[in-house]
């Protein structure tokens, strides 16, 4: 055979090879992550936790405390450091699986959704145990819970269970075989990690969700804040902004017009989606730009 045909099919086959080593290192080091380090990066995936923070100290600390305000009502933050008095100290892997996915605590008490266990279900056994694994080594804060400041009937702790009945499934994702694995990737961190609907969406009077109107913002968002539309409307959305503009945004906070994210949103930037892989956070957008477009417009009322 003419040497000069070889060279290109031998330059072919080596590239091939180093292709190929490298995904096997890459996926095998994936593989030799502690759980400690896979949770440290589902907490990031959640945002950072920062609902969970503690107001009244100078360093981040998930020791709770913070006040976020609903239209129901004032909740706080709980303590999620491995305080065995107030934090989650003595919970076994069963009492975290439980509050997670269903929204109870050990003690039996029923979670307000406040809580997004409603997209927390969603999540794998192993992203939850791991968020534990990653939670159990935190500096242990002793800072107790304070209970909501919720009026008459929201502070009757008996009216969630109505509620539940009525919008809460416990169904873990599912991924869909007819889309791409970006799409399903994505999904999932968006749905179940991530939590983006539970401030995207409006809510109804009764406080569920309005899939009507599902990512499309809502005026009453975490904290009084308005969280705006997400779906890829051309003029209300982000129908006008590219994948790679999407994934800028969550990696920097930055938008495709120069302005940066305040509030929350720059919270869950700074304290979590930063730290994501360029492949995550390629993922959620590809998932975003998928979604219906809804036009509408997010104004202060």
């Amino acid at each position: 055979m003419n040497p000069a045909r070889i060279l290109p099919v031998i330059g072919v086959v080596l590239a091939a090879l180093l292709v190929a080593s490298l995904t096997v290192s890459s996926q095998e080091a994936e593989a030799e992550k502690t759980a400690v380090e896979r949770g440290a990066y589902v907490v990031q995936a959640a945002g950072g936790c920062t609902c969970h923070m503690n107001p009244g100290l100078e360093a981040f600390s998930l020791s709770g405390g913070r006040p976020i305000k609903t239209p129901f009502g004032t909740i706080y933050g709980t303590n999620l450091t491995p305080d065995p008095d107030t934090g989650i100290g003595g919970w076994s892997d069963d009492d975290f699986m439980k509050a997670m996915r269903e929204g109870i605590g050990p003690d039996g008490k029923v979670y307000y959704p406040v809580f997004p266990y409603t997209s927390f279900t969603k999540m794998t056994d192993q992203d939850v145990l791991d968020m534990k694994a990653y939670l159990d080594t935190l500096e242990p804060v002793n800072n107790a819970n304070k209970e909501p400041e919720f009026g008459f009937p929201y502070s009757a702790r008996s009216t969630i269970s109505v509620w539940r009945g009525l919008h809460f499934d416990a169904e873990r994702f599912e991924p869909d075989s007819e889309q791409t694995d970006d799409w399903n990737r994505g999904a999932y961190l968006s749905e179940a990690l991530a939590h983006c609907g539970e401030c995207h969406t409006p809510r109804t009077f009764m406080g569920a969700t309005d899939e009507d109107m599902y990512y499309a913002g809502s005026v009453e968002g975490p904290e009084g804040e308005l969280a705006p539309n997400i779906t890829p409307d051309e003029a209300t959305g982000v129908g006008s902004w590219s994948i790679p503009d999407m994934t800028w945004f969550l990696q920097t906070s930055f938008k495709p017009d120069g302005d940066d994210a305040q509030g929350l949103m720059g919270e869950i930037v700074t304290h979590g989606y930063q730290y994501l892989s360029d492949a995550d956070l390629k993922a959620i957008a590809v998932y975003l730009a998928s979604l219906e477009a809804i036009e509408n417009e997010v104004t202060p009322p």
